[in-house]
C-alpha cells in the first residue's frame, strides 16, 4: 500500500488550543511579574513537549507489526481478545505525560469495525485497565486475512480519546489515526503464533519499533 506524504505538522493539531492559551497567560503574566511568569512559561513548553508528533520511519517487511505509540512495554501474553473474540497475542504500551501520544495503525489493513466503551480512569499501566477504563478499540483486516485489534485506553489524567479512523477505511503501518490526551496505553491482540519482538520493560517508539511479526 503506497504511504501518504506525511499527513500532519509535528505539533499535533489537538494541541494548538492549549498551546495558545498557555502562551497566551505566560504573556500576560510576564507583563506583570516577570519572575512568576517563569512558571508559566515552564508549563507552556510541557504543552508543547506534550504535544509534539514528530515524522517516523517504518521498517521494511509486511509481517511487521509496529508500535502503535510510544511508551514502555507493560504486557506481552496470550489472553482473550474481546473485541475480536478470540485467543490473541496481547502486546501492551505505557504512554505517560512525556511520551508522544499521537497514535499509529499498528499494520497495513482495513478497519473492520470500531468500538467506544466509557469507563473509568485507573492507572493505564495497570492490567484492569485494559478492561474497565474508557477505551476505543478498532480491529483491523490485514491484506493477508489476518485480523488486528487495536484498542485505545484513557489512563489516570487522560480524558478525551480521539480516533479518525473510519469502518470500511484502509489504512497503512504507521498511518496517524488517533490521538490520546495526558497519559494512556494502547494494547494490540494479534493472532496466536506471532512472534513478539519486544519484551515487558522495552521502550519503544511509534511506528520505528516492531512489536511482533505476525505467522505466515
Amino acid at each position: 500500500m503506497k504511504k501518504p506524504p506525511y499527513p500532519h505538522p509535528v505539533i499535533a493539531r489537538e494541541g494548538w488550543p492549549f498551546l495558545a492559551i498557555a502562551v497566551v497567560v505566560a504573556i500576560l503574566v510576564t507583563l506583570w511579574s516577570p519572575g512568576v511568569s517563569v512558571i508559566f512559561w515552564l508549563l507552556a513548553l510541557f504543552v508543547l513537549q506534550f504535544f509534539r508528533d514528530p515524522a517516523r520511519v517504518a521498517p521494511d517487511g509486511e509481517a511487521n507489526v509496529l508500535s502503535p505509540a510510544d511508551g514502555r512495554i507493560v504486557v506481552v501474553e496470550e489472553t482473550h481478545d474481546p473485541y475480536a473474540n478470540r485467543q490473541a497475542l496481547k502486546i501492551s504500551v505505557f504512554m505517560n505525560v512525556f511520551n508522544v501520544h499521537s497514535n499509529r495503525s499498528p499494520v497495513n489493513g482495513t478497519v473492520e469495525s470500531i468500538a467506544y466503551f466509557p469507563g473509568k480512569f485507573f492507572n493505564a499501566a495497570l492490567d484492569k485497565a485494559s478492561l474497565e477504563n474508557e477505551r476505543n478499540a478498532m480491529v483491523l483486516k490485514t491484506d493477508a486475512g489476518q485480523t488486528v485489534t487495536a484498542v485505545q485506553v484513557a489512563g489516570l489524567v487522560a480524558k478525551r480519546i480521539l480516533c479518525y479512523a473510519k469502518e470500511g477505511e484502509r489504512l497503512y503501518s504507521g498511518q496517524r489515526y488517533g490521538f490520546i490526551r495526558f497519559g494512556s496505553r494502547v494494547d494490540v491482540y494479534l493472532p496466536l503464533g506471532s512472534r513478539p519482538r519486544v519484551a515487558i520493560g522495552d521502550k519503544v517508539s511509534a511506528t520505528s519499533t516492531v512489536l511482533a511479526e505476525l505467522s505466515s
